[in-house]
């Protein structure tokens, strides 16, 4: 916007009375009056408003570059430095830098967000890891700086959780750091406890300073210290647990059965006699067994034979019926002496009687006091003297009775005194 001239003066900017006129050439004009031709005082005006304005620009352009420029602290997965950068985002201070993100990775502020003087951006790179939670094994994704980062993270969840090394061929590997710090680390293998002193070595170098060697078998984890007993300035643990696989044979017994057989010789009240023992059978399991530090976890059945086959115990049933007694013998007339009856005139019936009365017609009977065996309860010593060997109860019915008859031949029914005044033989 222009402003109109002061009363006085002209439009070149000089008052009427400054003018200069030549007498000798009244067709010349003073050079401060040439028309379009600003005057001196002019002149200086616009300059000191040229140089003023061009201060002014200098002046904003030095606050631009002021504010553009900042120093911020930048940590990558631990790894913590400054930086001065020009840069007006965090995604432009990562470009700028060389860190590149993905989708996994966690930024703190956000890419997108506005770089400030002072700042701090954190970048924790996602790392996939396999985790035994509860004993099961899954695989998931962390973004922790160091194991024992990422473990009390994964406890945030809950359950009893634990890092496993994974392996690449003879290698193990975690791909996360022991401890950022590089603080120790425990060593937990076979009943000892080992302290190495450089925890930002990786798990296969912290087993081989601690002089625990591993095979294919064995599990190899990351625990809290305080899981295994292993607080000893140390945060995590790596846990050796000694994997064993084999095969154990073990015999169990299969139990034989009873058969009874029917024996058409022997009385159907007679107890029933083996004939032939029973023995077991033997039944072979192979089973394979996994166990860790000496503790059985899986059994898994390998084969099953039986290696012996029981034998039947086979018992003598009697079938036979015994024949009723016969009538008792009629006594003889007072005073008359009966002449004694030869041993062949008595029947077998009679012995049948005899027996039954003394024993129950049981073979193997044996009296409560332990004295008196057999059909006809002899005494061990008067069997011995008729020429039995052993016990009574022991020999069969034949025996006892053909015992029996050389007894009363030799002493008479008095042998039997109350059974055989029962069927009137005395």
């Amino acid at each position: 916007m222009l402003c109109p001239s002061p009363p006085g003066l002209d439009p070149g900017g000089t008052t009427a009375r400054n003018r200069v006129t030549d007498p000798q050439r009244p067709d010349l004009t003073p050079a401060d009056d040439v028309p379009g031709r600003p005057s001196r005082r002019r002149r200086r005006v616009m300059i000191a408003a040229g140089i003023a304005t061009v201060a002014f620009a200098a002046g904003g352009a030095v606050g631009a570059v002021a504010d553009a420029h900042k120093t911020v602290t930048l940590d990558v997965d631990g790894h913590v430095t400054q930086v001065t950068t020009f840069a007006g985002s965090v995604e432009g201070l990562l470009r700028g830098e060389g860190v590149r993100v993905g989708e996994r990775d966690a930024v703190t502020p956000a890419t997108g967000a506005r770089l400030r003087d002072g700042a701090d951006v954190v970048v924790r790179y996602g790392r996939e890891v396999t985790v035994q939670a509860d004993g099961r094994q899954a695989t998931t994704w962390v973004t922790a700086v160091d194991a024992d980062d990422a473990l009390r993270r994964l406890r945030d969840r809950g359950g009893d959780v634990r890092l496993v090394a994974s392996r690449s061929g003879d290698r193990l590997a975690l791909p996360l750091r022991l401890a950022a710090d590089g603080g120790p680390v425990a060593v937990v293998a076979d009943g000892q406890t080992r302290a190495v002193p450089d925890g930002g070595e990786g798990v296969a170098a912290v087993l081989e300073r601690a002089g625990v060697s591993v095979d294919a078998d064995d599990l190899v984890s990351v625990v809290p210290a305080h899981d295994v007993d292993a607080q000893d300035q140390a945060a995590v643990a790596v846990w050796v647990q000694r994997v064993e696989t084999t095969e154990v044979s073990q015999d169990t017994p299969v139990p034989f059965q009873r058969v009874e057989q029917q024996d058409s010789k022997r009385y159907a009240d007679q107890a029933p006699k083996v004939v032939q023992a029973g023995a077991d059978g033997v039944l072979t399991r192979v089973e394979r067994v996994t166990t860790v530090d000496g503790e059985a976890t899986e059994r898994t059945l390998v084969s099953q034979t039986q290696t012996r086959a029981p034998v039947d115990e086979v018992v003598a049933v009697g079938t036979r019926e015994r024949p009723a007694p016969t009538a008792p013998v009629a006594a003889p007339a007072a005073g008359t002496a009966p002449a004694p009856a030869p041993a062949a005139a008595v029947t077998g019936d009679v012995w049948a009687a005899l027996a039954q009365c003394e024993s129950g017609g049981r073979a193997d009977a044996v009296s409560a006091n332990g004295l008196y065996h057999g059909l006809y309860q002899f005494t061990v010593s008067t069997w011995q003297a008729v020429g039995g060997s052993g016990l009574p109860s022991q020999a069969s019915p034949e025996e006892q009775t053909q015992r029996a008859q050389a007894l009363q031949t030799r002493s008479g029914w008095g042998q039997w005194p109350a059974c055989a005044r029962k069927l009137g033989l005395l």
